[in-house]
């Protein structure tokens, strides 16, 4: 059996996203799709000692509307890399595990990359491999599935042989009432996640955070550990 998902790419993704990729046997980026600058396709939190910052990568919009995520451009004008590593550092370097880990995160945010997806990608490949999750990963636009909503995602789970798509719980109001995934023999389940709590730095515990709260407070054993258990 085959377990799939499918998710737009996101910035320095939370726990919950990382763990519906540790269940699944293979996941598709869907970056071919509209790029909605109200998610977290550009921005994520971090827990710093004033509370959660968030860090937003400055993207290009004049001119620029109905854009697929695959198209959208950094605004290059705005070095969000030094801004994003200094406050990574100032939230999180007596974090137990920052040394460690903190130098190859900065090395992926230090980048000539001209995409959004050029950085958020990679970064989350960097970010499994920290955990060791070592789920096949693709992005819908190197499958050329063709479609919308959920057209488009029983064919991508269709073309990567999938017998059981797993979902976000937020899809459930329109994937209830579609026949496209009963009608392809494609069981769909949903990814149920319950935020663990974990130790953290500056204080009271706050959920939601990037991974690399984590990754930087607890280290990659603990932290895989801990992931797994918001699965519901």
């Amino acid at each position: 059996m085959t377990m799939i998902a499918i998710m737009q790419p996101a910035y320095l993704p939370w726990m919950g996203y990382m763990a519906m990729v540790d269940r699944v046997d293979r996941f598709v980026f869907l970056d071919n799709v509209q790029f909605d600058r109200r998610s977290w396709q550009q921005r994520n939190r971090i827990k710093s000692a004033d509370g959660e910052t968030m860090l937003t990568i400055p993207v290009r919009k004049k001119g620029r509307r109905n854009q697929h995520i695959n198209e959208v451009e950094i605004d290059t004008v705005q070095d969000f890399a030094i801004r994003h590593i200094r406050s990574i550092e100032h939230a999180y370097a007596r974090a137990p595990f920052y040394n460690r880990f903190a130098p190859d995160l900065f090395d992926q945010l230090t980048t000539t990359a001209e995409l959004l997806v050029d950085v958020t990608i990679p970064v989350i490949g960097w970010l499994l491999r920290q955990f060791a999750i070592d789920t096949d990963c693709v992005c819908a636009s190197a499958l050329d599935v063709p479609g919308q909503k959920d057209a488009l995602l029983c064919g991508i789970s269709q073309q990567l042989d999938a017998d059981i798509y797993l979902s976000p719980p937020g899809a459930a109001n329109y994937l209830d009432q579609s026949d496209v995934f009963q009608d392809a023999g494609i069981s769909v389940r949903y990814h149920a996640y319950e935020h663990p709590i974990h130790t953290q730095t500056n204080g009271e515990f706050r959920p939601f955070m990037g991974a690399i709260d984590l990754l930087f407070n607890c280290g990659p054993d603990d932290g895989l550990e801990i992931l797994r258990k918001g699965v519901q």
